[in-house]
């Protein structure tokens, strides 16, 4: 008797899982060292549905806590390869019982996206998916972060118009019009430079010394500082330009611990009793072509000095679902506190949302016992 489609389904499902683990036994083959996130058993935890919107990839979720419940917000392709913002919640920060059924905010329409742009000349860029792509796109808002500032929630995100350059931009929505659903956004407003390809800048989820704390760089070759610029308004007027917060992918590969290449801060900085600790992603010296997620502890008063880092990568891409679309990604956009355990949101394989956790103390305990940086002296990175 022929089988069901479903069980065809199935059985397509189950070779493709044990392929994949194969591959990644063979590619990987070492013991995994230091204190490691632990994956969730229902990863993923939310996945691509058959709404037109989000029906190709869900991924890179932003996270914030407000009123008893985590709330994300995540990056949607669909069909047409647009980006834009989906919107789930959970009680318990692991089964999102509330999911809705059309994006919460997205920039779709080009002559909105060029109100912004001060390129005029007819002589404009010529579209080319092949060369502008990005996470499988082709424009939209991308990769978003949100924190919750005086009753505010603002989010940031990569603005891409198909054409030109990436540019970081950030909105608000007031946090009473969150908890009702009422998506009532503010216009967004870039925070990068036109020319400047730049992405996932990140605001601290408090003002430091009454100015907003935008942190966008990891590493300018000196592995004791990173790049954040305090300004008081949220535009371009006081934002750093390209030549003060390079393109990333612009500077030369610099080891740091278990690393040789820095990408970007994965979720916004969260604030502890020892510092403020934020999350990034790496490329590790001896396996090049993952993302990986490492860990810093930032001063308290001087949040550009980096007092402990992790020796080792505290997630790494070897879950099915981190390799099923774009291999070996983790792109961890999102983290909350509860409870006291870290919890943590990311985007695995460009195409599926996942949650890994530990317990805060553990992590910082672990960052304390082996991971002081030593500091250098008059090499700070300073953007006020």
């Amino acid at each position: 008797m022929a089988e069901s489609v479903k069980t065809q389904k199935k059985k397509r499902v189950a070779k493709k899982k044990t392929i994949k683990k194969i591959v990644r036994k063979k590619v990987v083959g070492k013991k995994i060292k230091g204190t490691q996130l632990k994956r969730s058993p229902h990863n993923p935890i939310i996945e691509p549905r058959s709404y037109s919107w989000e029906s190709e990839a869900v991924f890179n979720p932003a996270a914030v806590f407000v009123d008893g419940r985590v709330h994300l917000f995540y990056r949607a392709l669909g069909k047409d390869g647009i980006s834009r913002i989906g919107y789930a919640s959970s009680k318990n920060g692991v089964d999102f019982d509330e999911r809705l059924f059309s994006p919460v905010y997205f920039v779709e329409n080009v002559e909105e996206m060029m109100k912004h742009w001060p390129y005029t000349s007819p002589a404009r860029p010529i579209y080319d998916a092949i060369l502008y792509a990005s996470g499988g796109g082709w424009g939209g808002c991308e990769d978003p972060r949100t924190v919750l500032i005086e009753d505010n929630v603002y989010m940031t995100f990569n603005m891409f118009n198909g054409w030109d350059s990436m540019r970081v931009a950030v909105t608000s929505i007031k946090e009473e019009d969150l908890l009702n659903k009422k998506w009532l956004w503010n216009n967004f407003s870039y925070l990068s430079h036109p020319g400047d390809r730049q992405k996932n800048w990140v605001l601290f989820p408090e003002k430091i010394n009454g100015k907003f704390a935008i942190f966008h760089n990891l590493d300018k070759g000196n592995p004791t500082r990173v790049g954040i610029a305090y300004v008081n308004k949220l535009d371009t007027s006081e934002t750093p330009s390209g030549r003060d917060a390079p393109d990333p992918q612009t500077l030369p590969d610099h080891i740091v611990a278990w690393h040789k290449r820095t990408r970007s801060a994965a979720a916004p900085p969260i604030k502890t009793k020892d510092g403020w600790l934020l999350l990034y992603h790496a490329m590790d010296k001896d396996d090049a072509n993952r993302y990986k997620l490492g860990a810093l502890l930032l001063d308290l008063k001087d949040p550009e000095k980096v007092l402990y880092r992790a020796q080792h990568p505290i997630l790494e891409p070897d879950a099915w679902y981190e390799n099923d679309w774009k291999p070996g990604i983790i792109y961890a956009s999102g983290a909350v506190v509860k409870n006291g355990k870290l919890l943590v949101y990311y985007g695995g394989g460009d195409k599926h949302i996942g949650i890994a956790s530990i317990m805060l103390s553990d992590l910082i305990n672990s960052m304390k016992k082996d991971g002081a940086v030593k500091l250098e002296k008059n090499k700070s990175l300073h953007f006020q």
